[in-house]
């Protein structure tokens, strides 16, 4: 089973917007990867307030269990996600881009 974790930019964006996106790139990810996929939740919906940087620690948290990122179009405008992306270069977790 491969985990994948999901990194898109979220600011200014309803969580309609997110989910929908990340389904549609869920399904392309599963196109091209022919193992069962295992996405990691990554869309945090608990209700608790937080800043940014403790969303990110959240993130990077499930990024560690991750084999597979997949980087959604406009990843590197977006502070976390370019965080996320330099920690998988650095600690070598594939990386797709969608």
């Amino acid at each position: 089973m491969v985990k994948l974790f999901v990194s898109q930019p979220m600011k200014d964006r309803s969580g309609e917007e997110i989910l929908a996106e990340r389904k549609d790139v869920v399904n392309f990810v599963e196109s091209v990867i022919p193992d069962e996929i295992k996405v990691l939740d990554t869309f945090f919906t608990d209700n608790v307030e937080r800043t940014p940087l403790q969303y990110l620690t959240k993130s990077l948290d499930m990024l560690s269990e991750a084999d597979v990122a997949v980087f959604v179009r406009g990843w590197e405008h977006a502070r976390g996600c370019s965080i996320e992306h330099k920690c998988c270069v650095e600690y070598g977790i594939d990386i797709i881009y969608a």
